[in-house]
């Protein structure tokens, strides 16, 4: 098959393949999208956690974004792990250049294992800066709770912090509530105009690592396909439920999901 859109992903890497950019490509391939990348970090990590991180110099994520995108022009672009102010206005810089209309920010904050991600200056210029550029941004409920300044503890709840961050500028937020103690998961679509919750019937596994990468990168690969973001956010989080209920059961903490979920191999290639 031909691919059917261009998305540029600008994230860090994670050496156990499970998020971040190898999450990343794995998604977008899965639905059928040609992978552009710009590493903005290596991190050193496996499934019981991480344990270093190497940044990459901003000039060099600027040139990666700018370079590439001045030869195959992404239809959609989706952003992921910026682990400093130095990054972000890099960043910022390179999406004022390149001019793409689709981005969809994933505020990567917290490593699955607990380690922070992101230092406080840069969380204050993501969210005076950067969401004011983006499409549709997608944190989890304790990357919500940073970004909010509020506490998280019911849908309702929920519905709050992302008004928070629609006055702060967001044009769409989508907040995932995987993190909340309940048989239901409601994640929770926002923008000035409707509210819609996605309800799913909670999935009993430790092995959830990247399920935020996936989700995001999905929802940039469905939308850069023409689908509307509404269609996008429920598309991918049955393409991220799909994958977590595969339950690979990989390494010896939290295992990544089966990006292959949505894959039928040819007889010839078997």
């Amino acid at each position: 098959m031909k691919p059917r859109s261009k998305i540029l992903i600008i994230a860090g890497s994670d050496s156990s393949g499970g998020a971040g950019i190898q999450a990343d490509i794995k998604t977008v391939t899965a639905l059928g999208s040609y992978a552009m990348t710009a590493i903005t970090a290596v991190t050193i990590q496996n499934t019981t956690g991480v344990k270093s991180i190497v940044s990459i110099e901003p000039k060099k994520i600027s040139d990666q974004i700018e370079f590439t995108s001045k030869d195959i022009k992404p239809d959609a672009i989706k952003i992921g792990m910026l682990h400093s102010t130095q990054v972000i206005k890099s960043v910022i810089r390179s999406l004022d250049f390149i001019k793409v209309k689709k981005i969809i920010l994933d505020p990567v904050m917290i490593a699955k294992g607990g380690a922070k991600l992101i230092d406080d200056k840069a969380v204050e210029l993501l969210k005076k800066e950067l969401i004011k550029k983006v499409s549709l941004i997608t944190p989890n409920i304790p990357e919500a709770e940073i970004l909010t300044s509020t506490k998280i503890k019911t849908k309702e709840d929920m519905i709050f912090a992302a008004s928070i961050l629609i006055n702060l500028g967001a044009k769409n937020v989508f907040i995932k509530g995987g993190h909340l103690d309940s048989k239901l998961v409601h994640d929770i679509f926002v923008n000035k105009k409707e509210i819609m919750i996605i309800k799913n019937r909670r999935i009993t596994t430790s092995n959830t690592h990247g399920t935020g990468c996936t989700l995001s990168s999905a929802i940039s690969t469905f939308f850069a396909c023409g689908k509307t973001l509404k269609k996008s956010c429920e598309l991918a989080t049955k393409y991220v439920n799909n994958s977590i209920r595969s339950n690979l059961n990989y390494g010896k903490g939290h295992g990544p999901i089966n990006h292959l979920s949505s894959i039928v191999i040819n007889k010839k290639f078997r």
